[in-house]
């Protein structure tokens, strides 16, 4: 396999070990296999709806794909063992500097002909439906001049819920899409404009992989409070029915008016 002599003895381990199981358990579907490059650099950036995603989305890869993950993994031994044997790069999440420093991480590992998995999400989805995709990914792509690769997985959500800790046999859909081709934007690529035109390009791709309904708001801010996504839908739809029904009192007057020409 491309790149495996290289990867972390328990990643290696869990690549032998686990498709065998693994596949037949959740009945997993691979489709665009072929879409992944042999030997050079991308990213795979997939929705985001359960903890397994990240063991089903490179699980058939031929390939060694690395994950960003949260520094705060590394503090516990019992997290650090495990996330540092599988291939997971500790980043700090923050802003400013620290983002600066994750984005210099992915464009190492990139740079060193690897695959870089990723979630445009940011976090897994709330509900199953699909949110706005955070603009790393596309920047991480344009800053190393590698393709993004849009991916979906289908099914994770039912077979590992949130909460829960051990998985179902229920059939698991990976699909792998064709690669994005975002060089266009490169002399560009620290506009915020166009980083979000080509975030919002990929998101829509990933929307087609997944089959799911976009929400255009992060899902962070959705998961903290901050948006009350049922509370906006309601205010759309009194603002629908004030704007286009008639009121009471405009169809007195369009009655008293008829009664007068009437007579």
């Amino acid at each position: 396999m491309p790149g495996m002599p290289d990867a972390p003895r328990l990643y290696r381990t869990l690549k032998r070990a686990l498709p065998p199981m693994v596949n037949p358990y959740l009945h997993i579907r691979v489709e665009g296999l072929e879409h992944i490059p042999e030997r050079e650099p991308a990213i795979l950036a997939s929705n985001h709806l359960s903890f397994i995603d990240s063991i089903v989305l490179p699980l058939n890869v031929p390939r060694p794909v690395y994950f960003l993950g949260k520094a705060d993994y590394w503090d516990s031994w019992r997290t650090r063992w495990f996330f540092q044997g599988t291939g997971v790069v500790p980043v700090n999440r923050g802003g400013g500097s620290q983002a600066e420093a994750s984005l210099t991480t992915g464009v190492q590992i990139l740079q060193s002909g690897e695959l870089l998995g990723i979630y445009p999400e940011g976090t897994r989805s709330p509900d199953g439906r699909l949110y706005r995709g955070k603009t790393g990914p596309a920047r991480l792509a344009l800053e190393a001049g590698v393709p993004i690769i849009p991916c979906a997985v289908l099914g994770t959500d039912q077979a590992l819920p949130t909460g829960a800790y051990r998985p179902r046999r229920l059939p698991v859909t990976v699909r792998y899409g064709e690669p994005l081709d975002l060089s266009r934007y490169r002399e560009r690529r620290t506009d915020p404009f166009v980083l979000r035109s080509a975030t919002d390009e990929l998101m829509y791709e990933i929307m087609l992989l997944s089959g799911q309904e976009y929400v255009d708001e992060y899902a962070s801010r959705v998961k903290s409070g901050a948006v009350d996504l049922a509370a906006e839908l309601n205010q759309d739809q009194d603002v629908e029915v004030t704007s286009d029904a008639p009121r009471a009192d405009d169809r007195g007057e369009d009655r008293g008016r008829g009664e007068r020409a009437a007579s």
